[in-house]
């Protein structure tokens, strides 16, 4: 991928969608935190569904490092895979207040250290909640349609990551790895991408291909 072509891709998904945000509720680091863990392999709506009575039974960490796990579980078990996420949830509050004095840390190396939190969650925590520049979110989305439009030939993300924070200016990559969420779910959907309706297609490798086809 030529730079000049990503600069011009990330400039025409910011007119396209202007409002880059995360799809998940929040209001602090401890509720993205939760909610993210909570989103593996369920859809956003729905973990949206639940963590209002979840935080409202849990407002802070201290709440949820003091909690028992079966009631966490309860609170959940709609997201699925209730019993691993309600031991990482609670695992991961009594780390924050033990280890980094109540506070959900602002660094890739300590939220790594987290139980349930890998560098896709750490890196939206880093760009949503922190403004860390150059945080790169990969998501399902991003890993398709950045292999569609030419950017990587990889399905591994943490392969991926270091490709794109190399193209994408480090102000913009948090945003343009929403835009690609938003994007895929609009637009370049997986089933069909909608080539004939994206704004990208005349840049992108495989709507390109199409038409040779």
């Amino acid at each position: 991928m030529d730079r000049a072509v990503s600069d011009e891709i990330v400039a025409r998904l910011e007119r396209e969608y202007p409002l880059a945000e995360c799809t998940l509720d929040y209001d602090d680091a401890y509720h993205l935190l939760v909610s993210v863990r909570l989103a593996a392999q369920c859809t956003d709506a729905r973990v949206n569904q639940v963590t209002p009575a979840l935080f409202e039974r849990f407002p802070t960490v201290h709440d949820m490092a003091e909690a028992d796990i079966s009631e966490v579980e309860e609170y959940i078990r709609s997201c699925g895979f209730h019993h691993s996420k309600a031991r990482d949830i609670v695992g991961a509050a009594i780390m924050i207040e033990t280890q980094f004095g109540g506070r959900v840390p602002d660094s890739m190396e300590d939220l790594l250290k987290l139980p349930g939190v890998g560098r896709k969650s750490a890196n939206l925590i880093l760009g949503d909640v922190f403004h860390a520049p150059g945080a790169v979110v990969v998501d399902t989305h991003c890993i398709r349609i950045t292999n569609l439009l030419g950017y990587v030939d990889t399905k591994d993300p943490q392969k991926i990551e270091p490709i794109l924070r190399e193209l994408l200016p480090p102000d913009k990559s948090n945003d343009f790895c929403h835009r690609m969420v938003l994007h895929g779910r609009a637009v370049c959907v997986a089933r069909r991408p909608q080539c004939e309706k994206c704004v990208l297609a005349d840049l992108c490798r495989y709507a390109n291909s199409q038409k040779m086809a």
